[in-house]
């Protein structure tokens, strides 16, 4: 049979796969080229190749090579071939051209109808008829590559790119090409570990292409049994009996490898990709060999009678997960998951971030380069054993604390110290609670200079445990505080009987040029408490505070024994929760006035939940500038309660200036006080420990210092958690 020169295509950094796969399927003087490779061949070493080739995307045969330096040289390298040996003049035709560092021609479209007028005028010359163009499923497909003065002239033998095995519903998007799924596979070894036995597991499945790949390999499928559109179907030349014999041959091969298949699993927590996965599968006759499943990644395992082999997978990245926190999420549970699931396992990622690969917490071997249609991933490997296992450094304090909550460390010593401790109190201030009808309160404060946090617990429809971390000071180390703070969680979901989703954990720092209420995170799931009759939403993920302030339950109470048949305003009034004991207490009205949307809606939610009687509005505006406005207006309301706790700074992009407790509550008192009644009382607090009262400044008020009053018995330890004053004219 005659030889031939071919050119095969693949995707950048896929050659060199490319040129093995060539040489195993027969093909002679291989030689490498950019996206591709150049071999030598009779007809049925392109036909193996078109059928049996995983990585290849095109196989070209090569007509001819001639000089372009003008159009009409172009025209004439066409016209020169002889069409109408591999085409008839009723045939359907399509061209593709391309062109590189040309002068003589640059535009591919005005290229591409210059070859197809050539091929057109010919046969039209010949016959008096002329081949029709069909771009989408023509009888033959023609290629010409012009690379400055020298034009390649080719047939595409493979039709349709050979990347699409025929299993896959073109109506589903799927992240990657079945020939980057198999390079995939090839390089992650797992021809060799088919070979052993070895499962596979895809984690995070999807539409399923890296469970069918891998099945077609094991079992040595053809990739090509069901490509549909093959280019040298309608060429004239084509060997259909040989064709055919290599396709009998195929499908052998495929029946006695099909039966030797290992276990191929894939998981993934979208029933809709479940559903893609499943249709894959079935179009590609594996149903039966290939298990998927509807779990979530934490839920990913193998079962005891799966031989280990390798966890292969595509991750989300990108626009197919979100945000960067999601991600860097996904991949810490992904390699939490490999970790206690999967320990000697192999397992292969491909990704686009190294920095997400950093966060599964695995050492990998040399990173390989390959690309996902123009964008460069890397494809890890790591060997899943512990001596490769490493806690990734945290970018954050928010990412280290999960890292702390979800990584079992080694216990410290001092542990049993700080469950003694916790027993103590809890027996401390049980008989106060029950008394006081307390379900909301602070167990510990840095009661043992190891454990520097503070422990809230919150009783509802569950128990809720709220633990703020103060800032470690900077002899101590990283890795000590994280033990401790990793015990401290232990110490306290065994104390409460509670999993430890139920325990939140949050760090509480200096706050430099911040809001205090700046967002933690986005979960927006909120749980209801009750506090002496009234009920609030409270939430423990989303904020540095749950949105009720424990230390200042005695002035709530106050508020609520003094409304009656009062009008209340409520300043710098946060989630609203002093407002909802005065409606309880029985004000006449209630007004409620905060800068932010997001706690202005939930103390309207707040106050709905209660359903008081009041009549109670909720006003969003800087509280600075509406005081200074309302006091100057002779019309203004006047308030029998007010209650004013600003923070103790705010640098706000809807306030026209930074606010500083400090600097402003002169201001803020005075103005306050024009809007009180008579025999009105203004009660004034802040958590701002170096604050010093203006006295002088504050002159015709009556201020007394009712900060002892103030302090609920669970804050004893911390008497300067807030100060506060009664003020009346």
């Amino acid at each position: 049979m005659t030889d031939f020169r071919f050119f095969a295509t693949t995707p950048k950094a896929m050659e060199d796969i490319l040129v093995t796969e060539l040489k195993q399927l027969g093909a002679q003087h291989v030689k490498p080229a950019l996206a591709g490779a150049y071999f030598d061949g009779n007809l049925e070493t392109a036909y193996r190749i078109c059928l049996w080739s995983r990585i290849a995307n095109r196989v070209f045969l090569n007509l001819s090579r001639f000089t372009v330096t003008s159009q009409e040289d172009l025209y004439d390298g066409i016209y020169k071939i002889n069409w109408f040996e591999h085409m008839k003049p009723d045939d359907t035709f399509a061209v593709s051209f391309n062109a590189k560092s040309s002068k003589a021609i640059n535009n591919t479209h005005f290229g591409a109808i210059k070859v197809k007028d050539a091929v057109v005028d010919q046969m039209r010359k010949k016959f008096h008829k002329r081949p029709d163009i069909d771009t989408k499923h023509p009888n033959i497909r023609i290629n010409v590559y012009l690379n400055g003065e020298q034009a390649t002239l080719s047939l595409d033998l493979s039709g349709d790119s050979l990347h699409k095995r025929g299993y896959r519903d073109i109506s589903i998007t799927a992240p990657i090409k079945e020939n980057l799924a198999a390079a995939i596979l090839y390089r992650s070894n797992w021809p060799k570990i088919a070979a052993v036995g070895g499962s596979l597991i895809d984690p995070m499945c999807g539409s399923g292409t890296l469970l069918v790949e891998a099945a077609m390999m094991a079992a040595d499928y053809a990739p090509g049994l069901q490509h549909k559109h093959f280019g040298f179907l309608h060429w004239k030349k084509h060997d259909a009996a040989l064709w055919q014999t290599l396709l009998d041959e195929a499908e052998q091969r495929k029946q006695a490898g099909l039966k030797k298949l290992p276990t191929i699993v894939g998981f993934d927590q979208s029933r809709r990709a479940m559903n893609s996965a499943l249709l894959h599968i079935d179009n590609a006759g594996l149903a039966d060999k290939i298990h998927v499943e509807c779990r979530d990644i934490s839920a990913a395992s193998a079962a005891d009678s799966w031989q280990a082999g390798i966890v292969v997978c595509n991750p989300p990245y990108g626009e197919r997960l979100g945000t960067h926190a999601a991600m860097q999420t996904l991949y810490r549970q992904l390699g939490e998951t490999l970790k206690t699931e999967f320990t000697g396992w192999q397992a292969a990622f491909i990704i686009s971030d190294s920095e997400l690969g950093f966060r599964l917490g695995i050492r990998s071997q040399k990173p390989i380069t390959l690309f996902n249609g123009a964008l460069e991933c890397k494809l890890l490997r790591c060997n899943i054993e512990p001596k490769n296992f490493f806690i990734p450094k945290a970018k954050n304090q928010q990412e280290r604390l999960t890292q702390v909550i979800n990584t079992p460390t080694e216990i410290d010593p001092s542990a049993e110290m700080f469950a003694n401790r916790l027993q103590k109190n809890s027996k401390k201030i049980a008989k106060w609670c029950k008394r006081q009808a307390i379900h909301c309160y602070r167990l510990y404060d840095a009661d043992l200079p190891e454990y520097a946090v503070a422990v809230d617990v919150y009783q509802g429809e569950k128990t809720w445990v709220n633990v703020q971390e103060y800032q470690a000071p900077k002899t101590i180390s990283a890795e000590k505080a994280n033990a401790r703070l990793s015990a401290a969680i232990n110490v306290i979901a065994q104390h409460f009987s509670i999993p430890k989703t139920q325990v939140f954990v949050k760090v509480r720092s200096k706050q430099k040029g911040i809001d205090q209420y700046e967002k933690q995170a986005n979960q927006g799931r909120f749980e209801i408490i009750t506090e002496q009759g009234a009920r609030f939403y409270v939430n423990f993920s989303d904020y540095l505070d749950t949105g009720l302030f424990l230390d200042h339950r005695p002035i709530r109470q106050k508020i609520q024994q003094q409304a009656l048949n009062k009008h209340f305003l409520n300043l710098f009034a946060y989630t609203g929760t002093a407002s909802v004991h005065a409606a309880i207490g029985g004000a006449i009205s209630t007004t409620t006035i905060d800068m932010s949307n997001t706690y202005l809606d939930w103390a309207q939610r707040n106050m709905a939940l209660n359903k008081t009687q009041s009549n109670n509005q909720f006003i969003r505006a800087d509280c600075m500038e509406w005081l200074h406005n309302a006091a100057r207006q002779s019309n203004t309301q006047r308030y029998d309660l007010i209650f004013l706790d600003p923070p103790t700074f705010s640098n706000s992009k809807r306030m026209e200036d930074n606010f500083s407790i400090q600097e402003n509550h002169v201001a803020l008192i005075s103005n306050a006080a024009k809007l009180l009644s008579d025999t009105g009382t203004l009660y004034f607090s802040t958590n701002f420990r170096r604050f010093k009262l203006d006295n002088d400044a504050l002159t015709g008020l009556n201020i007394r210092n009712i900060t002892p009053q103030t302090i609920p018995e669970d804050f004893a330890r911390t008497p300067k958690i807030h100060y506060c004053w009664e003020i009346t004219h």
